[in-house]
């Protein structure tokens, strides 16, 4: 009996399936994890500044949120811009979510920056420059070990 299943198993998984089965798998945890980082950062930057005094815990919990918040907001664009621009090889979820967290780490180190008051935009574009060519590196590392 075991036979017949795993070879129907095999016959509904071909390449073709297989592709559309993971893409599906990727958009519903894609989406799972952009409401959970989307409530859980906000929820937790709006009860901070209503509830808290800038003291050093809480600032490094806004920073912990605004983290959370900004990968949440960026995660459906970035996926987006993924499948309207496609590359080989195609990103995975976990690429997409990192590449989101770049945009959320470079946003909350502008906010830091911003209040020490050493943010000015010549320091904003060499840090947005910095983080481009750290993912494109990356990628390019991910595209030279990528086996078809």
């Amino acid at each position: 009996m075991v036979g017949p299943v795993f070879l129907l198993i095999n016959l509904f998984l071909s390449q073709k399936n297989l592709g559309k089965l993971i893409l599906k798998v990727q958009l519903h945890l894609s989406r799972r994890l952009n409401i959970f980082l989307f409530i859980i950062g906000w929820g937790g930057l709006i009860f901070l500044v209503v509830t808290t005094l800038p003291t050093v815990g809480p600032r490094w919990l806004f920073f912990f949120f605004c983290v959370m918040a900004i990968t949440g907001t960026v995660l459906p664009f970035v996926a987006f811009l993924n499948r309207r621009f496609p590359s080989t090889p195609p990103p995975t979820t976990l690429v997409i979510v990192r590449q989101s967290l770049w945009f959320a780490i470079y946003g909350a180190t502008l906010i830091w920056l911003q209040m020490g008051r050493v943010l000015n935009p010549a320091l904003a574009i060499l840090l947005a420059i910095g983080f481009i060519l750290i993912e494109f590196l990356l990628r390019l590392s991910e595209k030279s070990q990528w086996k078809p």
